[in-house]
């Protein structure tokens, strides 16, 4: 049976995470591409330590921390940069994919939904930015359980929000492949956008698809 509806991790599978760096870090120089990488390891890291700790900060203090770090570990300490990353930040830039693969699934009839970590006004930002509110149904976001994916928890919020639909009827796109470790295990039909070419890793929760891009998603219009 075609999928009903279509869920959608945010940043990195949406949004590239890597564009507030490439927007207002040219002061960096060679260290732009590493400061940028680091910066999003420590935004997931404390994200996911938090939670085993019992804890909650909510994502944009983590990603002002995860930053914070990056930038101390390469020896920067400019505060006009530091403000002029996270302003970037707020309007990340969407993929090219992005907007026509949420066209075609609302001109089909599907239900389309962010499930993301970040705060709302966090991910409200990016959408306006991107001009996507007019595709998007749902925007789920973690904060009323004070938890982060990969929790069980958060995927069964997620599938609630978006009204009364089975987990195997919900494709679940995300670039993260822990991310979609998650999704598998708590049951959603999870695909893995390897945007990057990545390794598969998590063996025993295995995405149903592995697309290179969204573009590949239209397949589960009609499958």
């Amino acid at each position: 049976m075609p999928a009903g509806t279509f869920m959608f991790d945010a940043y990195g599978t949406l949004f590239d995470v890597h564009a507030a760096v490439a927007r207002a870090g040219a002061s960096l120089g060679e260290n732009a591409g590493p400061i940028s990488q680091l910066w999003r390891v420590k935004q997931l890291e404390y994200s996911w330590t938090t939670t085993l700790i019992g804890g909650f900060d909510d994502f944009w203090t983590l990603t002002e921390r995860g930053l914070d770090f990056a930038l101390a570990r390469h020896g920067v300490a400019d505060a006009g940069l530091r403000r002029a990353l996270l302003d970037a930040y707020l309007s990340l830039d969407a993929y090219p994919d992005v907007a026509p693969l949420l066209a075609r699934l609302k001109a089909a009839g599907k239900a389309t939904a962010i499930f993301t970590n970040g705060t709302r006004t966090m991910v409200d930002a990016a959408i306006a930015a991107a001009g996507l509110a007019y595709l998007l149904d749902h925007v789920v976001t973690v904060e009323p359980l004070r938890a982060y994916k990969p929790v069980p928890a958060v995927y069964a919020a997620a599938q609630a929000a978006v009204g009364e639909v089975q987990p195997r009827d919900v494709v679940f796109a995300s670039s993260n492949r822990w991310d979609v470790a998650g999704a598998a295990a708590f049951g959603f039909s999870a695909v893995w956008i390897n945007r990057t070419g990545q390794p598969d890793e998590y063996p025993g929760h295995e995405p149903v698809a592995t697309l290179s891009d969204l573009t590949g998603l239209e397949a589960f219009v009609t499958a």
